[in-house]
């Protein structure tokens, strides 16, 4: 039961739709409405709102990292058994499945870049840094958010096994961590697609990626 309640809470966490509120709360406007229809960062950006935008990611990086950091404080204090890594991971994987799935949006939700970037903070700081350098340059070059997130959520995994030291490793964690990019990715398949057929639209344009 508690090993559910870990998860559930972190789920609940992950499922809060920020960029949904923020647009309903500010702008009287629904983000499933405008542009793609996803509620993260990039699509109230192109909605005309930089600021809600910069607020929507800042908040889904959040409850990422409170997620991962809470279900840690959790097991430590009430499933001595359960190690802090695997703990975090455990949140990580939920809090990525709420903001994908969220419950209040009738399970459309985001694609999982900010909430993703949130957990790998939480998980490996130094790592997650390196991961979202590798999207800042990508994204500076292309100027395609898609591709820049799906560079760097599948860098993440790549720099947190040359970084994070071995103690830190069980079956658990590594599938997490190897999953979570993956999953992100996967939410990016129209994108790919379009990146493919060369009908991706850059960062400026009005056309949601």
């Amino acid at each position: 039961m508690l090993f559910i309640a870990l998860a559930a809470g972190a789920y609940l966490l992950g499922s809060i739709p920020n960029g949904y509120l923020l647009m309903r709360f500010f702008r009287q406007q629904d983000i499933r409405a405008l542009g793609s229809g996803n509620i993260g960062a990039t699509n109230v950006l192109r909605s005309g709102s930089k600021g809600l935008g910069a607020a929507t990611f800042l908040l889904d990086m959040l409850k990422g990292v409170a997620a991962v950091l809470l279900a840690a404080h959790f097991a430590a204090s009430f499933i001595p058994g359960l190690v802090a890594t695997d703990a975090k991971a455990i949140a990580a994987l939920f809090a990525v499945l709420g903001h994908f799935f969220p419950v209040w949006l009738g399970f459309r939700g985001g694609k999982g870049v900010s909430t993703g970037f949130g957990v790998f903070l939480a998980i490996s700081p130094l790592s997650a840094l390196s991961a979202i350098t590798v999207f800042a340059i990508l994204l500076g070059i292309s100027r395609y958010v898609s591709l820049a997130s799906i560079v760097g959520a599948a860098s993440f995994p790549l720099f947190a096994w040359k970084i994070m030291p071995e103690a830190h490793y069980s079956r658990l964690f590594l599938a997490v961590v190897v999953a979570v990019p993956l999953l992100i990715i996967a939410k990016h398949h129209q994108n790919i697609a379009r990146l493919i057929a060369g009908t991706e639209s850059r960062i400026g344009a009005r056309k949601t990626a």
